[in-house]
């Protein structure tokens, strides 16, 4: 693996740049040949701007369907870029399911995935089979059945810390599923809504939804919490089956030291 690039070449700058998105309509973040990808959505646009080719790197790639409301990306551009409307002139030319949020220069070295140390989602849910209002039907998962808060909390807590979550994450080549869950919590709130906040130092592949379908099935009595304990213990991916949808799932935070 190479090392991270911290700085930019000479001539260039290095922006960190907030952006928000409603991923219903794109496959990830991430480019992919003949799909709709945000990264290929801005990186046009920009390209467009600066007359040249540039290539962003992301916090967190998030998959098809997925939201986020605190996403962050660098990318170096030349040093003779007018940065002072640059977020006007993107927001006019892209999309409005894509805006961005701020422009900066990054301070002192700075990489958009390797510099971050936390990253946090929540998952929301319409539970009971509830009807999900129209307004907001992009970013909440409808479920038949009534979810017991304090059994999603008991099941969610004995993920928290380092743990091995092969059980829970989609097989990658080369890649660790070893990671450090720092909150994992449920509450409903006072529109009837289930939601869950999770932060972790990273996310594996599909974690976020194994993680929320795993619980669910301990909420609705379909199996007691020794099964979360014993599927992290014995590292046996679990059934697709048990994955929930993206649409309940958005990016909300990303901390740098």
């Amino acid at each position: 693996m190479t090392e991270p690039t911290l700085y930019p070449e000479s001539g260039f700058l290095r922006l960190q740049i907030d952006l928000a998105y409603d991923g219903t309509n794109y496959s990830g973040w991430a480019k992919q040949p003949d799909q709709r990808t945000v990264q290929e959505e801005f990186e046009t646009a920009l390209s467009t701007i600066t007359q040249s080719k540039v290539e962003t790197i992301v916090a967190g790639r998030t998959d098809a369907g997925v939201h986020a409301t605190g996403q962050v990306i660098h990318v170096d551009v030349p040093e003779s870029l007018n940065l002072e409307e640059l977020a006007f002139k993107l927001n006019r030319m892209l999309d409005e399911d894509i805006r961005i949020l701020k422009v900066g220069v990054a301070q002192g070295p700075f990489h958009a995935r390797f510099s971050a140390l936390r990253r946090s989602y929540t998952y929301k849910i319409m539970d009971g089979n509830n009807a999900v209002p129209p307004l907001n039907r992009f970013d909440i998962t409808p479920w038949y059945r009534t979810l017991d808060v304090d059994l999603l909390n008991s099941a969610s807590a004995l993920m928290i810390g380092q743990h091995d979550f092969a059980a829970y994450c989609k097989f990658r080549e080369g890649s660790t599923t070893i990671r450090n869950l720092i909150r994992f919590e449920w509450n409903r709130d006072n529109q009837g809504l289930v939601i869950a906040r999770l932060t972790a130092d990273s996310f594996c592949y599909s974690m976020v939804r194994n993680l929320v379908g795993a619980t669910v099935c301990v909420a609705e009595g379909r199996f007691g919490t020794d099964w979360i304990q014993a599927t992290l213990a014995n590292k046996e991916r679990i059934s697709d089956s048990l994955v929930f949808p993206s649409r309940g799932l958005t990016l909300t935070h990303v901390d740098y030291p």
